[in-house]
């Protein structure tokens, strides 16, 4: 590492002049990603340049490089020790195209939301980029992409099944999940020419030589080889199987898989970060506003700028989720001073107006989750909710609601809502938290996901039944009528999931219907690559090899796109509901 550890500049170099005023003669590390350059917590490669900065190495960024000319890259010369890459904070397929594989009309994380700004399967272009650009350099590859494309994957958009995204990239490792903790590492040794072997949380390609003479031992498990998976469409499944068998850090094994005659080693899941590692990260001296080269808007950003997140994974496993593929089933909460030294620092900004948007992160009311670690060494599951929850996981929600009372008596924070979606297999666990929220902190719609109504559906999507949305519904209103406050639940529904056929559909129609309720947004199943969901899809089965009914084509999809669509008269409805679902209406 550096000796000279190198001040923080408020924005981490772009370009050379900027370089100049940070005190850089040259870069150690380029960071190069398909987002734009927001310096804020909320966005993966600010976190990762603000670290390695932190660590004292000297970090530049090129954001959203044009990918056909590798003269893009050379604008602040050839970093001294390796290159960093992302797609994103996203998907790159999942930024461009819709579920209906048309392309999206924007893109959240570009300026002015503008489309194109990043390619297809962004990360091998990006890579491959770096390749033209600096014959030689080291490459790590990382993000949401990365993790996701691991190993082999169906890639619902191209509709086939691809190796491991380490194949196309020639990156010289992967960096999966949250990538704090082994990034670093990976640069200590890029710089000191040592193996990238044995660091957790990362994946890497083998020749042939090296395969033949790798020693699996009893740390890994094997994956069907990417011949056998091509040969056979049940082998999607039981990879997925394995691989979510395998998610537990406390217990998990490294992967092994073949293509042909090379082989990827992904090593097992790293540990999550303490609460104290989290505050670290989220304290950091970000500058909290897109860099100033953008002159629009950019509706990622201002989606999050009053927004905090303190939580990181999900106990959840939903079926069609990617959260716990990337960030992990294991909980982790920030401490309440470093919140509250958050909220100090958006209060400072001068476009703050004294609301702060959402306390959360991947739920609203999982902060404070608590686990027994001794009990989870040998836990196989995919989800602590379901089935039924895991007697080894709490959260009262008793920790949120003295955060929030605690933000609440902050002088300069007027509103404090929160809108990251609820858990409602958790919330009616959580009756003080229930009536905190429904009091003080619903910005006059509150977002909730049941995501279906049918028994069977719900069992594929590994969701809770539909009686606890209804419970919830009642809780809601008798609550919101007890307060006085007019407010609203906006319910999300998934249209085209496997299982669902138009019989398991018309449940959620027949719901809508009975409530004249009209939804303006529509979520459409999109099979993530390495989600049980997208196995299903792709097999046609159930985990348990039950046949299931798939629809695959945009002419299949639209029937059940259609009832989410449906606009629902509100001539019928009773004069005093008439007012209450208009407005609550999406």
């Amino acid at each position: 590492m550096s000796s000279d550890t190198p001040h923080q500049p408020r924005f981490l170099p772009t370009c050379r002049e900027e370089m100049k005023k940070a005190g850089y003669d040259e870069l150690d590390i380029l960071l190069v990603t398909g987002d734009c350059y927001v310096d804020h917590p909320s966005f993966g490669v600010a976190i990762i340049g603000r670290l390695l900065t932190d660590c004292g190495w000297k970090v530049g960024i090129i954001a959203q490089p044009d990918w056909r000319d590798p003269e893009s890259l050379k604008v602040m010369g050839r970093p001294r020790i390796g290159v960093g890459v992302t797609s994103g904070n996203m998907d790159s397929m999942v930024c461009l195209y819709t579920a209906g594989r048309r392309l999206r009309r924007d893109d959240c994380f570009s300026e002015n939301g503008e489309p194109g700004k990043r390619p297809p399967h962004a990360l091998p272009v990006y890579c491959q980029l770096v390749r033209q650009a600096f014959p030689g350099i080291k490459v790590m590859a990382g993000g949401l992409e990365a993790s996701f494309r691991r190993v082999v994957h169906y890639d619902y958009w191209q509709d086939k099944l691809r190796p491991s995204m380490l194949i196309d990239t020639k990156a010289d490792i992967f960096v999966y999940g949250m990538g704090e903790r082994p990034t670093p590492e990976v640069f200590r040794r890029f710089e000191q020419d040592l193996p990238l072997d044995n660091i957790p949380g990362t994946a890497r390609l083998l020749g042939k030589k090296a395969a033949e003479e790798f020693d699996p031992g009893e740390k890994y498990v094997w994956l069907p080889s990417y011949e056998e998976m091509l040969a056979d469409r049940d082998a999607l499944m039981t990879e997925t199987k394995t691989i979510e068998r395998e998610m537990n850090y406390l217990c998990g094994h490294g992967l092994l898989q073949k293509h042909g005659d090379r082989l990827v080693v992904v090593e097992p899941p790293l540990e999550p970060l303490t609460s104290a590692e989290l505050d670290r990260v989220h304290e950091l001296p970000y500058a909290r506003l897109p860099h100033p080269k953008y002159k629009s808007r950019i509706p990622a950003y201002d989606a999050i700028k009053d927004s905090i997140q303190v939580v990181r994974g999900c106990p959840g496993g939903c079926a069609f989720c990617g959260l716990v593929v990337h960030q992990g089933r294991a909980v982790m909460s920030r401490s309440e001073d470093s919140v509250m030294r958050e909220v100090d620092a958006i209060s400072d900004l001068s476009t703050f107006k004294g609301t702060i948007s959402d306390v959360g992160g991947a739920a609203g009311n999982i902060y404070g989750s608590h686990y027994d670690k001794e009990k989870c060494k040998s836990c196989r599951r995919s989800s602590c909710l379901f089935p039924t929850p895991c007697p080894n996981y709490s959260c009262t929600g008793l920790e949120i609601v003295k955060l929030l009372r605690r933000i609440s008596e902050h002088p300069a924070v007027k509103h404090l809502y929160i809108n990251s979606g609820i858990r409602l297999d958790l919330a009616l666990r959580q009756p003080e938290f229930m009536r905190e929220l429904i009091e003080k902190h619903v910005s006059g719609h509150l977002k909730v996901a049941p995501e279906h109504l049918s028994k069977q559906v719900l069992n594929y999507m590994r969701k809770s039944s539909a009686e606890e949305f209804y419970r919830f519904m009642e809780l809601f209103e008798e609550i919101s009528r007890t307060c006085g406050k007019e407010q609203y639940i906006i319910p999300l529904f998934i249209s085209n999931f496997p299982g669902c056929s138009a019989k398991e559909m018309k449940v959620v129609d027949d719901f809508l219907n009975q409530h004249r309720w009209s939804l303006q947004q529509v979520q459409d199943f999109i099979p993530l690559p390495m989600t049980m969901g997208t196995a299903m899809y792709y097999t046609g089965k159930a985990p348990d090899g039950t046949p299931v009914t798939v629809n695959r084509g945009l002419a299949e999809r639209r029937e059940q796109i259609g009832v989410l669509k449906k606009k629902r008269s509100f001539s019928e409805r009773r004069p005093d509901n008439r007012e209450r679902f208009h407005k609550g209406k999406r």
